[in-house]
């Protein structure tokens, strides 16, 4: 049966309805084949805004000749329609049956290039390259070749593309209003090589002649230089982030930061400096990509993706900021202003304000039925769990496909990760540990069980392969269900031992733990006459009673 036109557009406006307010607001990390312990490529995706995610599955479909895809606004105006291929592939959330896997992080750059005439945003070519392309290279045809013929309508936009053998990191940006097209660049991450983006474009000079590794649009540097945007005759090589994408201490505060530490913390034998992050002038921007001073497993790779600049100067746990129990959140706004002086909090990796996020394992020497995993998880991701959903299954786990930012629900997965990691903050230090005891019961077994998994999946896909869809469907539905239900469970018993700020022992007694030393400290000096009790005076009466 043929998939309508009006099913599609339904589909494409469910999956990426939320990327809207997420500009300016993600962190990707790729990790070539040859950097990853097992020979996976992986890339990450960090969807942070204000918004409820629901997990989205698109089948594959055969269409007719001669059909159109509509393209529509949100409020279901249709904008354009382009035109349909004759099979589109089955997706799950943003990975294709063919371990093909987009994820994304907005630079916005200059304003003036967004083209409001252009049909697609980046978020309509991140589905329609999942739904026709088999591989990194093929997606990035696909994307350059829709904008090419339907004009790009985003901000400036940097994509993660990865496939089983390889991992491209692509640039794109409008040509203002009444362009044509998009002014792009990409590059394949050398293997061996991880590379990282957040919210700041980050390709720099660019080899014109080794189309293998790099592609770009025709007049990417001509364009440049129509617009004033960039002068050959100052004899600085064509940097396409400093074009597109100028540094600003703030864009660098916000974005470099986490480059920077998910650098330090992969390779922490280079030294990266804080200086770029911290705008300091003349310093080196950080390179595109590292070779870490190990490969990397999944499990680092979730590591990574969960972070607050612990343990350096910028630890987010530290200082009277951070309140009495280290808490490593900072409410919006980011920005502030005290006597005239502009402020920033600093940006993390982990943040409350997380969507979803995902960690992909594309793997070539799997079938695509197999080697392909998605591990998703919801909300902040220092305090979420990652489950896997093969790219071969056919169903969803319900609770990731459910619930509103405007009504609470026990049922909606999404809520209920959310509801412990906002309870937490009452009293961060201990609770933290608590979840993430349960996170690495649960993401560790899950790791030690996919050998096991993946050899009865290999047995049915050679002796019974219409059985593997569902052997693997089951498996990941149930395990995604079983963890949310452990979730609730926990937030249950964060309630009953952390209650009224008492935190219960192992039998049962509430304990009450006060507050630490170094904050005591901070509020005496804050209001020193505020707490300070009298001096105990000698009792006359008393005294000559002794006498």
């Amino acid at each position: 049966m043929k998939l309508s036109n009006t099913f599609m557009v339904v589909f494409v406006f469910l999956s990426f309805c939320f990327l809207i307010h997420t500009a300016n607001a993600c962190t990707n990390l790729l990790v070539s084949k040859g950097a990853s312990a097992d020979g996976s490529v992986m890339i990450t995706y960090t969807c942070d805004a204000e918004f409820h995610p629901r997990l989205e599955y698109l089948p594959a479909e055969d269409h007719a000749p001669g059909d159109s895809l509509e393209i529509k606004n949100w409020n279901g105006e249709v904008r354009g329609k382009i035109a349909q291929v004759p099979h589109t592939y089955a997706v799950v959330d943003l990975m294709n049956e063919h371990q093909l896997t987009i994820s994304e992080t907005t630079f916005s750059g200059i304003k003036e290039l967004r083209n409001p005439n252009g049909l697609l945003h980046y978020w309509d070519l991140m589905t329609l390259a999942l739904q026709r392309a088999k591989t990194a290279r093929e997606a990035i045809n696909v994307m350059t070749g829709l904008v090419a013929d339907y004009g790009y309508r985003s901000t400036g936009e940097s994509f993660s593309i990865a496939d089983s053998k390889e991992c491209w990191y692509m640039e794109m940006t409008g040509p203002g209003e009444g362009g044509s097209g998009a002014e792009w660049v990409a590059l394949k991450v050398p293997d061996g090589y991880i590379s990282c983006h957040a919210n700041k474009a980050r390709i720099g000079e660019f080899p014109l002649d080794d189309p293998e590794n790099c592609l770009y649009s025709e007049n990417v540097i001509d364009f440049a230089i129509e617009k004033g945007l960039y002068n050959p005759e100052d004899g600085k090589p064509f940097r396409y982030c400093d074009v597109y994408c100028p540094p600003t201490p703030k864009n660098q505060r916000y974005a470099a930061t986490r480059v920077w530490s998910i650098f330090r913390r992969a390779a922490p034998s280079q030294d990266f400096s804080p200086d770029y992050h911290r705008a300091v002038e003349n310093a080196e921007p950080y390179p595109l990509w590292i070779k870490p001073d190990k490969k990397l497993t999944l499990d680092d790779v979730f590591s990574l993706m969960r972070d607050h600049y612990e343990n350096t100067d910028y630890d987010m746990r530290k200082g009277l900021d951070a309140g009495p129990y280290g808490n490593p959140n900072r409410w919006r706004p980011m920005w502030f202003t005290v006597d005239s002086v502009e402020y920033a909090w600093e940006r993390p990796i982990s943040t409350q304000q997380t969507g979803f996020s995902f960690v992909s394992q594309s793997r070539d020497w799997l079938p695509d039925e197999i080697g392909g995993v998605y591990w998703y998880g919801v909300d902040d991701t220092y305090t979420t769990c990652y489950s896997p959903l093969y790219c071969s299954i056919d169903s969803l786990p319900q609770s990731f496909t459910i619930g509103s930012l405007q009504e609470f629900s026990w049922n909606s997965a999404w809520w209920v990760f959310n509801f412990v990691a906002n309870y937490a903050c009452l009293k961060y230090s201990y609770m933290i540990e608590d979840i993430q005891a349960t996170q690495r019961n649960i993401e560790w077994t899950y790791m030690a069980m996919q050998p096991l998994v993946e050899a009865k999946a290999l047995q049915l896909h050679r002796d019974n392969p219409e059985l593997l869809t569902e052997y693997l469907t089951d498996y990941s539905v149930s395990n995604a269900e079983n963890m949310v239900e452990s979730w609730r469970k926990l937030g249950e018993q964060l309630i009953v031992k952390y209650n009224d700020g008492y935190v219960k022992d192992e039998n049962g007694r509430p304990k009450d733990k006060g507050y630490p030393d170094e904050w005591l400290r901070d509020v005496v000096k804050s209001r020193p006459d505020q707490f300070r009790l009298p001096e105990k005076k000698e009792d006359v009466k008393e005294s000559k009673l002794v006498d």
